[in-house]
């Protein structure tokens, strides 16, 4: 059984910045994939149709967006704390992780899908869908449900597999999955003309098998962390250590959760149903962009974590320093296409008149400052890797709730009244509430310098007893 992670403290940082980076930017915009082919197949179905799915899929969005949030609970909170945890060399600890990492999974997927069959009609209702889409919308829920908890699994099981020393393979997991999926979506919704049902199972489909070889990776003898009969048992010191890293991604998931609901329901209320459907698009679109740091922020957090429990601050901030200028730069490209290419871009969804008439602006709007996104988020999980979760949450949660929802609920009313457009008014205050979280996040990030200067001791804040596993 080979130690994968030594690199980590050795290895130049631009180097393996690369070499953890790449992989996870495949594996965000490969999971990304999973709801954009979906739109792309379904808005060029050709049965006349296209917008009314297109706005279907888009109510499901809250839906997904809590399911990925519980999924983010409990990996990205696992991946970070193994990291750590590998930077102190403690490989019994690790296998803990994992092994409690799957109890949790299998607690919160069994409650999300039990609770998404019970109050599925309702939800959606709650979540603007019309008299018009509300029945695919529930076609699509239905079955997709058990194929979210696969997602879920393999998003946590990928992370681990990532933190443990092997992100080449946790890419190819996740771009094998994206592959069956496009194949499945253009047999089951062209082919077969299955439509809304035929995307909710090339999903499915395509997320078990990945969830079977994720398994199958804690399994085999040359991993570095595998399952072992002691980590099974339930420990609460390691859902605690699991959880309150997690929480900050799962709060910025629970916001997305919360945003998609509120201006899903001021769309329909100013723009109606097409109003709905152009944001569907837009949301694939951004989230493509942001799916692109998320993934460099991955590939940044084994390293940064690992590096932290070490004590090398040095490497901490090399690394922090690395993947902020890279985002910036892929936000200054995503901002420069948004105002270069929006036909286009847009047109990969859906080409009817009426959803590129209020994409195109939609569009510009929502990326003018991707570079400050970008800013937001790499502080963010910096604040993850750091073990500091509680301002990550701030961080995290300042674009979306602190200054987004009150502001799509004010700014669209405001100048509809004054004889505007409301649904302007919405894409306007996406593109404030990005000015204001960055300003925030730099605000918190100069308050915690200090982590960056060699030398630095963090406090420990946790009784003796957990700092790991005894036996």
């Amino acid at each position: 059984m080979l130690d994968t992670t030594k690199e980590l403290e050795t290895k130049p940082i631009p180097k393996l910045l690369w070499q953890y980076a790449l992989p996870a930017v495949a594996s965000q915009v490969v999971t990304s994939v999973y709801n954009i082919v979906d739109r792309v197949f379904l808005g060029h179905s050709g049965d006349g149709y296209g917008t009314m799915y297109l706005a279907a899929l888009a109510i499901t969005f809250p839906i997904m967006n809590i399911i990925h949030a519980f999924g983010s609970l409990v990996g990205a909170g696992a991946s970070a704390r193994m990291s750590i945890v590998l930077g102190r060399k403690d490989v019994r600890w690790a296998e803990k992780i994992l092994g409690n990492t799957m109890l949790l999974t299998f607690l919160f997927g069994f409650l999300f899908v039990t609770a998404g069959y019970v109050w599925m009609r309702p939800i959606l209702t709650a979540f603007g869908a019309s008299a018009q889409t509300i029945d695919s919308a529930c076609l699509y829920m239905d079955i997709v449900l058990p194929g979210m908890f696969l997602v879920t699994l393999t998003y946590n099981l990928t992370g681990l597999i990532r933190a443990s020393g092997y992100p080449v393979k946790a890419m190819w997991i996740m771009i094998g999955g994206a592959l069956i999926n496009i194949l499945l979506d253009y047999l089951l919704i062209n082919v077969a003309g299955m439509g809304v049902a035929g995307a909710a199972w090339g999903t499915t489909i395509s997320m078990a098998l990945t969830a079977v070889i994720s398994v199958v990776h804690f399994v085999m003898p040359h991993s570095f962390i595998r399952f072992k009969r002691h980590a099974w048992a339930p420990k609460l010191y390691i859902f605690r250590n699991i959880l309150a890293i997690g929480i900050s991604p799962f709060s910025m998931n629970v916001a997305a959760f919360a945003v998609v609901a509120v201006l899903n329901r001021q769309l329909t209320t100013y723009g109606g149903d097409n109003a709905v459907a152009v944001y569907g698009v837009i949301n694939s679109a951004v989230g493509l962009i942001i799916m692109m740091f998320l993934g460099l922020c991955q590939g940044m957090q084994p390293i940064a974590g690992y590096n932290y429990g070490a004590g090398r601050n040095d490497r901490l901030k090399e690394v922090w320093l690395l993947t902020m200028k890279v985002c910036i730069i892929v936000g200054i490209v995503g901002t420069i296409s948004a105002f270069a290419f929006p036909r286009a871009i847009i047109g990969c969804f859906n080409t009817e008149d009426s959803i590129l008439s209020v994409g195109v602006p939609a569009l510009r709007y929502l990326l003018a400052f991707a570079p400050l996104i970008a800013f937001t988020v790499v502080n963010s999980q910096l604040f993850q890797s750091i073990d500091q979760p509680w301002i990550a949450i701030v961080t995290s949660l300042s674009r979306q709730v602190i200054f987004l929802i009150p502001l799509s609920l004010i700014i669209p009313g405001v100048m509809y009244r004054a004889g505007g457009d409301g649904v302007t008014g919405v894409w306007l205050s996406c593109m404030i509430c990005d000015i204001l979280g960055a300003i925030l996040s730099g605000a918190l990030l100069v308050t915690h310098r200090q982590v960056f200067h060699i030398g630095y001791v963090p406090p420990v804040r946790k009784p003796r007893k957990e700092l790991g596993p005894t036996k």
